[in-house]
């Protein structure tokens, strides 16, 4: 394959936007150097619920991956809707009153014997509760239905419910890989170089793109521990958060920087503005995401960073109304990831900034972040057939660190009920061969480093 300089650059700017993994409930040592000169001492962050695990076995590969031919393929299927922005004008004291009073995320729904005698006809029978509880509780974790060991059960599943499948919403970087395509399951971060890297919570969003739903699936769990599925409830982080703190950072707004390219600073200005061109025309535009690239951002001289628009970190529920955190600062923040097991290279470290000013937040407001994010995480012990069902405008999820092999996907909705907000886009299909050398880069890394953050 021929390697253009627009793929290089391409190449350099992805592992930022991919940066999405989990960690382990039990402290471990790393050898990961931190951008501070002091390093913080790196700890796998906790959560407030940890369900145990039951031991159910799952099917072998070649028998899960297996997809049923006889349904249509839907390698088509829509583009992801644009995010509804709905956060004007939100008292912030009212709202963290009105989101305290909801219920705990997740649901967890366990199979009996007669539901999965019932298979698929189990979720159409009860199609419109299902709907409506995914509403009331933000996520539902069905748990022990053998019908979704498989590719083929998981779609019959997710068939049964009425839900429409789209692509994720940084499907044109070609960050996202399919498990199945014609199925419309895309893997989750199982990568071996990524077994050590905590994906802290996020909705599955940018300022520009957002799915609706979510169906998380299990069909391996980590073979030697670990990689626990973590999920948190969007109204319970809000109303947990200081009231100062989340007054602060909704007045004032956030930007989230997605990538680092390191330019010599000695180099003339002309150079570097010419570089900053290229990259701007001819490799953010095949991300999706409205981009800015800023040198400097973040303090470190040459540093070209790729920064989004502005955005408020509460948003209202775009069917409910109800006022939630709607945010990624939990992964994104430098300062937690700096804290935490991470193995994302130098040019893929994220950060998080206040968007009047382009400061990065304060250690203060990110530990409180913290804090108020792991209190309401429920580390899942998802196993074979296990799914998440997730509202994403209203549920974040995340990832543990892992050991071993592990074999978890995704499969992301549209607004199957509302065709204005779903929109009339479609695949580009012509986009493909791009993701698809875009994977194939991804796949030369090193299956196991280490990042250099000094």
């Amino acid at each position: 394959m021929k390697i253009t300089p627009t793929a290089l650059l391409v190449a350099t700017f992805l592992p930022a936007v991919a940066g999405f993994a989990p960690a382990q409930r039990s402290h471990f040592p790393t050898s990961l150097a931190s951008t501070t000169a002091q390093p913080p001492e790196r700890i796998a962050p906790s959560a407030g619920w940890e369900p145990e695990w039951e031991g159910r076995e799952g099917l072998s590969p070649e028998e899960f991956m297996k997809s049923d031919l006889s349904k249509p393929d839907l390698s088509g299927m829509w583009e992801c809707p644009l995010t509804r922005w709905d956060s004007d004008g939100i008292d912030v004291k009212q709202a963290q009153k009105e989101a305290a009073k909801m219920p705990h995320c997740p649901l967890e729904i366990s199979a009996s014997a007669a539901d999965n005698a019932l298979g698929a006809e189990y979720f159409s029978q009860n199609k419109e509760k299902i709907r409506a509880e995914l509403l009331k509780y933000g996520a539902i974790w069905f748990r022990g239905f053998d019908l979704m060991k498989s590719v083929a059960g998981n779609r019959e599943m997710h068939e049964a419910l009425g839900l429409d499948p789209c692509l994720d919403p940084l499907h044109s970087s070609g960050l996202r890989k399919f498990a199945s395509e014609r199925d419309a399951l895309y893997e989750e971060v199982n990568k071996p170089s990524l077994r050590q890297h905590y994906i802290g919570l996020h909705n599955e969003s940018t300022a520009k793109r957002t799915a609706a739903y979510a169906a998380f699936v299990c069909f391996q769990r980590a073979t030697e521990g670990g990689g626990r599925f973590l999920v948190a409830d969007g109204a319970a982080i809000l109303a947990e958060l200081k009231t100062e703190t989340l007054e602060k950072l909704y007045n004032r707004k956030i930007r989230i920087s997605v990538s680092n390219l390191d330019i010599p600073p000695a180099l003339p200005g002309m150079v570097k503005e010419g570089i900053k061109g290229l990259v701007d025309v001819a490799v953010a535009p095949k991300f999706d995401m409205d981009l800015e690239m800023i040198y400097e951002s973040d303090g470190k001289p040459g540093r070209l960073q790729a920064v989004e628009t502005a955005e408020s970190p509460i948003n209202r529920h775009p069917v409910t109304g109800l006022p939630v955190w709607f945010s990624n600062a939990h992964n994104h923040a430098r300062k937690l990831r700096d804290r935490r097991p991470c193995g994302v290279p130098e040019v893929g470290m994220t950060e998080v900034f206040y968007a009047d000013s382009m400061e990065p937040l304060s250690l203060e407001d990110c530990l409180e972040i913290k804090r108020a994010s792991e209190k309401h995480i429920t580390a899942l012990s998802m196993e074979p057939g296990d799914v998440l069902l997730v509202d994403n405008y209203r549920a974040l999820h995340g990832r543990d660190v892992f050991q071993g092999d592990r074999f978890h996907a995704v499969t992301w909705f549209t607004w199957d009920q509302n065709d204005q907000w779903r929109g009339d886009e479609r695949r580009i299909v012509e986009k493909n061969a791009f993701n698809q050398a875009i994977n194939q880069m991804m796949d030369w890394l090193p299956k196991d480093f280490e990042s250099n953050q000094s």
